[in-house]
């Protein structure tokens, strides 16, 4: 996958991460689309390596199943820097 498909994949599950989670208040700012993307690659890669270890495939590209896989390593990922943050609203 490319750069900039990694960069839609975690722009995308970010989001959609941060609306399940809550995302807290303040809106969507440029400090925050920073983050969702930032977490939403991390949660990508997280998400990637645990499907491929359970055997439910692994992010291909931008498709529904790869934003599925990326959107839970996503929610992984920013629930555990909200907990190492001590926070429980946004990031």
């Amino acid at each position: 996958m490319g750069l900039l498909t990694w960069i839609l994949v975690g722009l995308v599950a970010g989001l959609l991460a941060e609306f399940a989670l809550g995302g807290g208040p303040g809106g969507i700012g440029p400090r925050r689309l920073v983050m969702a993307v930032a977490l939403g690659i991390a949660g990508a890669l997280v998400g990637g390596f645990l499907s491929t270890m359970l055997g439910f495939g692994d992010v291909t590209g931008f498709n529904v199943r790869s934003i599925l896989i990326a959107m839970g390593g996503a929610i992984l990922v920013i629930m555990a820097v909200r907990m190492l943050s001590g926070r429980r609203g946004s990031m």
